[in-house]
């Protein structure tokens, strides 16, 4: 195994010590997929494993930003430094995150207890960067008691978040369509707490009492049923429940011992990931040298070659020339 280049030994040093430069600048290089990004992972990684890593999830405009805003300055008063991590859609032009650094956690940016980064998604299906965990443990590393991790509202498709968090927290708001199609998915299966933002509308005993009753239908995972939350993250209420809920299940997990069980398959889906992120490159390099290969693509494309047959010559040819 190679060395890791002075350069990324000092970056790593000044990111354990908390440098807010440094953890930007480490982000960045594992975000653009730069070889010393993950030469800093490599070297920062026995330092990892002790933040409270918390995921939101639920549809656009459950008010997600105000929320964690919210729940950073009563973690703040608890004297708990935080890193924040919102996964944005993609700009198409350059990839980078459209929405950049959250405007309703602008009240933070001067804290020097608070770190906050906006990563793009890049299309990502289930509404998480490749780089997301990366960017989580160098937070870890960097000595943050918490960090929060806010998903892109797409849908069902954000279970992916289950991946990356202890916690997850399921943002929904009465009155609202993509709120109601939210308990009827399969996104309903993974959340920890439950909130109910905006609590102040005319809807929320009833929205309330189907989030109950769809907890009903299932069985606890762990002996642990979701709490439902009434907050109104723009007026501060219900935030110290929240914490407290959360504060809760984190408690549970560690009785329970399923709190090394979430972490040992956050990291087996990190390592499978990346491996078949590596492995559709090299396939995809195949592809693009070996002229044989397209003509495999013509084929299936003429409707004379079936997919599955033209992906197994391609995995054969790979394995010739390795």
């Amino acid at each position: 195994m190679a060395a890791t280049s002075p350069a990324a030994v000092e970056l790593a040093v000044k990111l354990v010590d908390g440098d807010k430069r440094a953890l930007a600048r480490a982000i960045s290089l594992v975000e653009n997929d730069d070889p010393m990004g993950w030469e800093l992972v490599k070297e920062v990684f026995p330092r990892t494993g002790n933040a409270k890593v918390t995921g939101f999830t639920g549809p656009p405009g459950a008010g997600k930003s105000t929320l964690i805003s919210a729940l950073i300055k009563n973690l703040r008063a608890r004297d708990e430094t935080v890193a924040a991590l919102s996964i944005d859609p993609s700009s198409p032009f350059t990839q980078g995150a459209l929405l950049g650094d959250r405007i309703r956690l602008t009240e933070h940016f001067l804290d020097p207890g608070v770190f906050i980064r906006s990563m793009a998604n890049r299309g990502a299906l289930g509404g998480l960067s490749e780089a997301t965990l990366q960017a989580v443990l160098l937070m870890d590393a960097a000595g943050r008691d918490n960090v929060l991790i806010e998903t892109v509202g797409v849908g069902q498709a954000e279970v992916d978040v289950i991946d990356h968090a202890d916690t997850i927290v399921l943002v929904l708001i009465p009155g609202s369509g993509d709120s109601v199609q939210a308990l009827k998915a399969g996104v309903m299966e993974i959340p920890d707490v439950i909130v109910v933002n905006k609590a102040d509308h005319p809807m929320t005993d009833t929205l309330v009492r189907e989030i109950k009753g769809v907890l009903a239908l299932g069985n606890p995972v762990d002996g642990w049923t979701p709490p439902v939350v009434q907050t109104q993250a723009a007026h501060g209420i219900g935030i110290e429940d929240l914490v407290a809920a959360i504060d809760q299940h984190r408690a549970h997990i560690i009785e329970q011992g399923t709190l090394q069980e979430r972490r040992r398959r956050n990291l087996r889906h990190e390592v499978l990931e990346l491996a078949t992120i590596s492995l559709r490159h090299e396939i995809e390099a195949v592809i693009a040298a070996d002229p044989g290969a397209q003509e495999l693509l013509d084929q299936v494309v003429e409707r004379k070659l079936d997919p599955g047959s033209a992906a197994r010559e391609i995995l054969r040819r790979r394995a010739d020339q390795t």
